[in-house]
C-alpha cells in the first residue's frame, strides 16, 4: 500500500476527495440553514414573550380596585399634623380646630442620693385607668401587670431596669435634678383612660408607707396611697372638627373621620386650618396612559414580527404565524366587546378616552378620561377591575377568581353571621377574694388560657372592665389576635367573642371563679352567614359567603341585616382583570410556551438529522479515498510494468 494517496498516480487524491465531499455536504449546509431559521423564531417568540410579561405587570396596577379608590388628603397648615384616607374615605373638605394633644402621665419618685441605693424589694403591680371624683375605674382593654423586683435588682437603678425589662405598658429613667436621683415612671400611651394606678406588695409586710418598694405606690382615688409625685398629667387629645367636639386617647386618630387617619402634632386654639379629601385621579390618569403605551410597544413588538415588506417582497420572520395571529385577535377581541354587566355605569374603553387606531394602536383621549373621572355617576374602577356593585349597603364585595362569571347575581340570605357568646346565669358576685373566687379558666375561639382577678369589691361596671381587661391581656389570647367584649344585665355577665361564624366561641372550663361570677354559664357558637347566590347554595364562613357554579370564586361580606333577599351584585371582570387573565393563560403555556416546545423539537430533530449525515459523510469519505488508494495502486503497478518492458524493449538488438 502506497504511504501517500497520488504518489503512485501522479493524481491530487487529497484535492479530488475535498471537492468530491463538498458537493455530499450540501445537506449539511441545508440544515444549518433551517436551524438558523428556527433560532430566529425562538428568539422572536422569546422577545414576544416577555413584551407580554411586561404589558401583564403594567395591568397590575389597572386591575387593583384600590387603585380607584385612592384618596388624597392634605391639611392647609402642614405643621399641625400629618393625614392620610383609605378608600373610605369621602372627598370633601373640613376645618380642624386642634385644642390640646394627648399626653401620658408621668410620674416621679422622692429624691435618691445615688442610683445604686437600696430601694426596696416585692412585686409591683401596674393598673391602667381613669382618674374621676376621686375613683379609678380601669381601663377593659389594658390587663394589669405585675412586676417581681428580686433583692439582688432592689437598687433604684435595678428597679429601672426590671421594670423596663417588663413591658409592662410603662416606662422608667432616671433622672438627676441635681439634689439627688429620681425615678419616672410615664405610661407608654396617652389619654385619661391610660393613667397610672401602682400597687405594691412589700418585702416589708407595709404596702403603702414610704419605706421600702411601697415608696413607689401610687393612687390619686380616694383613700389611695401616693408616694409619687405626677408630673405630667394623663390628657386626651381635644379637637373641634366642623363644629363638632372630638376627645380621644391618642394623637394618632383613626375614627374622627371615616377613612382618614390624623397624626396631631400640634395645636391651633382657637383658629381653624382646612382639611382637604380629593379623589387621586392622578394616579388612574397615569395608570390608564401607561396601560395605552404598554398595548402599544407590544402591538409594535407582534407587527415588526409578522409583517410583510410589499416593497421588497420581504417577510418578517413570523409572518403568517398561527399563534401570533391569535394572540393579536384575542387581545383586540378582549379590549373590544363590551362589560354588559359592569354596575359602574360604563361599558366601552372609549367611553374613558380609550379607542383604536386604523394602524391597530390604542389612543388616549385625556380630556375625556378627566371628564368621566369627575362624572360621579361614573365608576371607572368597574371598567378596569373585577368589581360587583351591591345594592344592600350591608353586603359588600370582596374578592373574585378569574373564573367567575360576568353576571347580575342575586343575593338571599338564610342566616346571618353571629358571635360565640357565654352568658352567666345569676348576676356576678361583686366581691373577688384571693384564693377564693378570682380565677377564670376559659378557652375563647379554640384557645385555652386561665386569668387571675385582682381581688377586691367592685361595682358592676368595674368587674366588667377588670374581668375584660385581664382575659385580653392573657398572653396566649392577644398573641392569637383574639378579643373578647364583656358586657351585663341585670348584673350577669357576658362574654362575646370579636370573631364571626362557627369557630367563634367561648366556653367557661373552671376556675374557683366560675360558680360566683357566672354560675352555669350558657355556652353558644356562633353561626356562619348561609344563603344563596343565583338561587344556588353558597359557602358560608364567618360573615362571608362564597359562591358556586357560576359565581364560584365570588366572595361577598354580610355584616348585618336580615333574612331573604338581599338584592342583586352587578359583577364583571373589567378591562385589565379580562386581559390579565387572559395574558396568564398565554404564559401559562396554553399557547406561547407549546409553540416554544414545538421549535425547540424541530431544533432537536435537525440537531438528529445532522448527527446522522456527518456520520454518513465520514463513511462516504472513507469509501473514496478507498477506491482512489485503489486506483492509485493499479496504476502504480501499470506504471512500473510499463517501465519494465521500456527497459528490456530498449536491450533489444537493432534491425539495420
Amino acid at each position: 500500500m502506497l504511504a501517500s494517496p497520488g504518489i503512485g498516480s501522479g493524481l491530487d487524491v487529497n484535492g479530488i476527495v475535498k471537492q468530491l465531499m463538498t458537493l455530499e455536504s450540501r445537506p449539511l449546509s441545508a440544515l444549518d440553514s433551517k436551524e438558523a431559521i428556527q433560532q430566529t423564531k425562538l428568539t422572536a417568540f422569546g422577545s414576544l414573550k416577555g413584551m407580554i410579561s411586561s404589558f401583564q405587570n403594567n395591568l397590575v396596577a389597572l386591575a387593583n380596585p384600590a387603585k380607584y379608590a385612592a384618596i388624597t388628603a392634605n391639611f392647609a397648615d402642614t405643621t399641625l399634623a400629618s393625614v392620610s384616607a383609605t378608600s373610605a374615605a369621602v372627598t370633601g373638605s373640613h376645618s380642624v380646630e386642634i385644642q390640646t394633644l394627648a399626653q401620658s402621665q408621668k410620674l416621679k419618685s422622692a429624691n435618691f442620693a445615688t442610683t445604686s441605693t437600696t430601694i426596696g424589694s416585692g412585686t409591683i403591680t401596674i393598673q391602667f385607668g381613669t382618674y374621676n371624683n376621686g375613683t379609678f375605674t380601669l381601663n377593659p382593654d389594658k390587663a394589669a401587670q405585675s412586676i417581681t423586683i428580686s433583692p439582688s435588682n432592689s437598687s433604684l437603678a435595678g428597679i429601672r431596669d426590671t421594670i423596663n425589662a417588663a413591658n409592662a405598658g410603662v416606662t422608667a429613667s432616671i433622672v438627676n435634678d441635681g439634689t439627688g436621683n429620681r425615678l419616672v415612671i410615664a405610661s407608654e400611651d396617652t389619654g385619661l383612660s391610660n393613667a397610672l394606678k401602682i400597687t405594691t406588695a412589700d418585702a416589708d409586710a407595709s404596702n403603702t408607707d414610704n419605706a421600702g418598694l411601697s415608696q413607689l405606690a401610687y393612687d390619686a382615688s380616694s383613700g389611695g396611697a401616693s408616694n409619687l409625685t405626677e408630673t405630667v398629667a394623663a390628657g386626651n387629645a381635644t379637637l373641634v372638627i366642623d363644629g363638632i367636639s372630638i376627645n380621644k386617647a391618642s394623637n394618632k386618630i383613626t375614627d374622627a373621620i371615616e377613612g382618614v387617619t390624623l397624626d396631631l402634632l400640634k395645636t391651633n386654639l382657637g383658629s381653624t386650618t382646612t382639611l382637604n379629601l380629593s379623589r387621586d385621579t392622578a394616579s388612574i390618569q397615569g395608570a390608564v396612559s401607561s396601560f395605552v403605551k404598554s398595548y402599544n410597544d407590544l402591538n409594535k413588538t407582534i407587527t415588526d414580527l409578522s409583517k410583510y415588506d410589499a416593497a421588497t417582497k420581504q417577510a418578517s420572520i413570523l409572518t403568517g404565524d398561527s399563534t401570533l395571529r391569535s394572540i393579536q385577535t384575542k387581545m383586540r377581541s378582549a379590549i373590544s366587546d363590551p362589560l354588559t354587566t359592569a354596575g359602574g355605569g360604563l361599558s366601552l374603553l372609549s367611553e374613558v378616552g380609550v379607542s383604536f387606531q386604523k394602524d391597530g394602536t390604542l389612543s388616549l383621549d385625556t380630556t375625556k378620561l378627566s371628564a368621566v373621572l369627575s362624572d360621579s355617576t361614573k365608576d371607572v374602577s368597574t371598567l378596569f377591575a373585577s368589581i360587583g356593585k351591591t345594592s344592600d349597603s350591608l353586603v359588600s364585595f370582596v374578592s373574585a377568581e378569574p373564573d367567575t362569571a360576568n353576571d347580575k347575581y342575586s343575593l338571599n340570605i338564610s342566616q346571618i353571621a353571629t358571635q360565640g357568646t357565654a352568658i352567666g346565669s345569676t348576676a356576678a358576685a361583686l366581691t373577688i377574694g384571693a384564693g377564693v373566687n378570682d380565677t377564670l379558666n376559659l378557652t375563647i375561639d379554640g384557645v385555652e388560657a386561665s386569668v387571675k382577678i385582682a381581688a377586691g369589691t367592685y361595682t358592676t361596671t368595674s368587674l366588667v372592665a377588670e374581668i375584660q381587661s385581664r382575659i385580653n391581656g392573657e398572653s396566649a389570647i392577644s398573641s392569637a389576635g383574639i378579643k373578647v367584649t364583656l358586657s351585663e344585665s341585670a348584673g350577669k355577665l357576658t362574654i362575646t367573642s370579636d370573631q364571626y361564624g362557627s369557630a367563634s366561641t367561648v366556653s367557661i372550663t373552671g376556675g374557683n371563679g366560675k360558680l360566683d361570677l357566672f354560675g352555669a354559664p350558657v355556652e353558644t357558637s356562633g353561626k356562619d352567614v348561609a344563603g344563596t347566590i343565583n338561587g344556588i347554595t353558597a359557602t358560608g364562613s364567618g360573615q362571608t359567603l362564597t359562591g358556586a357554579a357560576d359565581s364560584s370564586g365570588l366572595v361577598l361580606k354580610i355584616t348585618g341585616g336580615g333574612i331573604g333577599a338581599r338584592g342583586d351584585i352587578d359583577f364583571a371582570h373589567g378591562f385589565a382583570a379580562k386581559l390579565n387573565n387572559l395574558l396568564g393563560e398565554m404564559l401559562d403555556g396554553r399557547l406561547i410556551d407549546s409553540r416554544i416546545d414545538g421549535i425547540n423539537s424541530s431544533i432537536k430533530d435537525i440537531d438528529a438529522q445532522r448527527e446522522t449525515l456527518n456520520q454518513r459523510l465520514v463513511d462516504t469519505e472513507k469509501r473514496i479515498r478507498a477506491q482512489f488508494t485503489a486506483l492509485d495502486t493499479t496504476l502504480a503497478s501499470m506504471t512500473q510494468t510499463s517501465n519494465f518492458l521500456q527497459q528490456q524493449l530498449s536491450r533489444l538488438p537493432t534491425i539495420s
